[in-house]
């Protein structure tokens, strides 16, 4: 294209803006009608404008309130643990030995960094590592349910190995007081777990609650897993039990590590009765 051509375009475009200027000026100044639909349209417009601000406003207001609630649950959890540890000895006859257990463990919060839930052996990274006090044998939990075990660990990320993990199980009980057994991803579902070796004499229904049972040195006891579902007898000797679990594993984005303080002490013991 020629340069002559060029400037052509160029000034027919400019002569076409002022032209639609002032057409827009003669509708605005006219009449009352015309006034008054020019200003309900640059209303309108406006509108739109702020309302789709506002919403990104909302959006981030909101993530800024998620941030602060899980800051908030584990400063909770916290003060839990430490409550529970300076307990004295004279009084915790009178508390319930899943609680003393709580004492040992100290709480670390963490954002995940990088999840994987789509194979057959999932994990997670972290973004808090050795210069956080995270250790290699960590349990990884949320309120909802124990998410995994720290496998590798760096100054400043850890890698968990995910509860989402073929042949990964979890020390489980149905109810506060009731049978324990190990349960396992199914390894299909997003959602789904089984609960084995549960002796057949053992009553339990449907909608019944699965927690940990704190017969583990990696996860304290209590936290909830999810509901009991359809069950089977394996064997005629016990029963595999279908779980719901509570978490959405593909939801993800705060957990907390827990740190057993004991957990040293207490493999040495048990190995030297091997």
């Amino acid at each position: 294209m020629r340069k002559g051509n060029i400037i052509g375009n160029l000034i027919n475009a400019a002569i076409f803006i002022l032209l639609e200027i002032a057409a827009l000026s003669m509708l605005n100044n006219n009449s009352q009608l015309q006034r008054m639909w020019f200003s309900k349209g640059a209303q309108a417009f406006m509108g739109a404008v702020w309302g789709g601000t506002q919403s990104i406003k909302d959006y981030f207001s909101l993530r800024k309130a998620n941030d602060a609630l899980a800051l908030e649950n584990f400063e909770l959890r916290t003060r839990l643990a430490r409550l529970e540890s300076e307990v004295g000895d004279s009084m915790r006859d009178s508390i319930p030995e899943s609680a003393n257990m709580a004492g040992s463990f100290r709480f670390i919060p963490a954002n995940i960094m990088k999840i994987s839930n789509n194979t057959q052996h999932n994990y997670l990274i972290i973004g808090k590592g050795s210069r956080d006090s995270v250790t290699v044998g960590s349990g990884v939990i949320t309120g909802k349910g124990a998410i995994g075990v720290i496998d590798a660990v760096s100054e400043n990320y850890a890698y968990a190995r995910s509860f989402r993990n073929f042949g990964m199980s979890i020390s489980a009980r149905i109810g506060k007081s009731g049978s324990v057994g190990p349960m396992e991803w199914d390894g299909r579902s997003r959602n789904k777990a089984i609960l084995k070796e549960i002796p057949h004499h053992v009553e339990f229904h449907e909608g019944d609650t699965v927690y940990t049972s704190g017969y583990s040195s990696i996860f304290p006891p209590d936290i909830p897993l999810g509901i009991i579902g359809e069950a089977k007898i394996v064997n005629g000797a016990t029963y595999e039990i279908g779980v719901t679990l509570f978490e959405d594993f593909g939801a993800l984005r705060y957990v907390t590590v827990v740190d057993n303080t004991g957990r040293e002490e207490m493999n040495t013991i048990e190995e030297e009765q091997k």
